[in-house]
């Protein structure tokens, strides 16, 4: 190879091309599992206070009582499925995301408002990346909810699963997961972009003019702005579905179990355990964006929101 080839720039990935899409996937994955993962002592406890209010007085005292009793393993249970579940859900949300964004936005409805643009993108995003999600979560759900615990691993779970219910079983809470999950979805997507713009305009200056380093900042406080109102569109939902998992009798219908759950709990039931998940989904969300946008940066291409 000659001196003028090694001095060429290497190319940059095309915007919108197969590799393009192909590297937001990976920045999901990279983004959604390893966070969710790192959250799992709050989800622990967020989804056992959601099925038996009464379980713990408090959060420090329920990472306690779990520590003493099981040590860290414990506090992290049901990483496993969390890991699996989420990388493959990650993957999907922001790959589609950025597939239904440029679909919808610059092929299809070019002059259509960009909030109506974010919204399409992100809740046909989830819908896909949900079908992926599902059997990891019903797992999750229900080593985390029964005590004592309905399996110690992901494999032991899935096993259990299939063998009692078939793979029907591991779909069971999918309506309530999109329930979740889309709004959530729909509310983050959205939200973080309008935010992100609202930020640079209140900046005064565009945001090809500050360095990448500086962007991915704009991105974590967008990013952390949306996850509150993320979590509190979401959580009667992901009420829902923790109690649809564990609580849910064989061979009764969704709309009945929901039904019945509901008559038990009430409008206040569903409310259980939000202002841990505020925390948890907040500092989720923010984190997700900051490494989401970083690997894009990494790989030379723009940061999200803000054009």
């Amino acid at each position: 190879m000659s001196t003028l080839d090694k001095s060429l720039p290497k190319p940059k990935i095309e915007l919108y091309s197969g590799k393009y899409f192909a590297a937001c996937a990976i920045g999901g994955i990279i983004a959604c599992g390893p966070t969710h993962t790192a959250v799992t002592p709050l989800d622990l406890v967020k989804c056992r206070r959601q099925v038996d209010a009464n379980l713990y007085k408090s959060n420090l005292q329920a990472w306690s009582k779990i520590y003493k009793g099981e040590g860290l393993r414990g506090v992290f249970f049901g990483w496993s499925p969390t890991f699996v579940g989420y990388c493959f859900q990650g993957g999907g949300k922001y790959g589609f995301y950025e597939v239904f964004k440029y679909l919808y936005g610059e092929k299809t409805f070019p002059n259509a408002n960009r909030t109506v643009i974010f919204l399409a993108a992100s809740a046909s995003a989830e819908f896909l990346a949900d079908l992926a999600l599902c059997p990891f979560e019903a797992i999750k759900v229900r080593m985390q909810t029964t005590l004592p615990p309905f399996a110690n691993t992901l494999r032991e779970g899935m096993s259990k699963v299939i063998k009692e219910e078939g793979y029907a079983g591991l779909y069971k809470g999918l309506y309530p997961l999109w329930g979740r999950q889309i709004p959530y979805t729909m509310v983050k997507f959205a939200t973080f972009e309008e935010t992100v713009g609202q930020i640079y305009k209140y900046l005064g200056k565009p945001k090809d003019s500050y360095s990448g380093l500086q962007q991915t900042g704009v991105s974590f406080l967008g990013g952390y702005i949306a996850g509150i109102g993320c979590a509190a569109v979401s959580h009667p939902a992901d009420v829902m579905v923790s109690k649809l998992n564990s609580e849910r009798k064989p061979g009764e219908g969704a709309g009945q179990a929901v039904s019945r759950i509901y008559g038990n709990i009430g409008f206040k039931g569903l409310w259980n355990g939000l202002p841990v998940r505020i925390v948890m989904i907040g500092t989720l969300t923010a984190f997700q964006w900051l490494i989401y946008d970083s690997f894009k940066v990494a790989l030379g291409l723009p940061t999200t929101g803000g054009h």
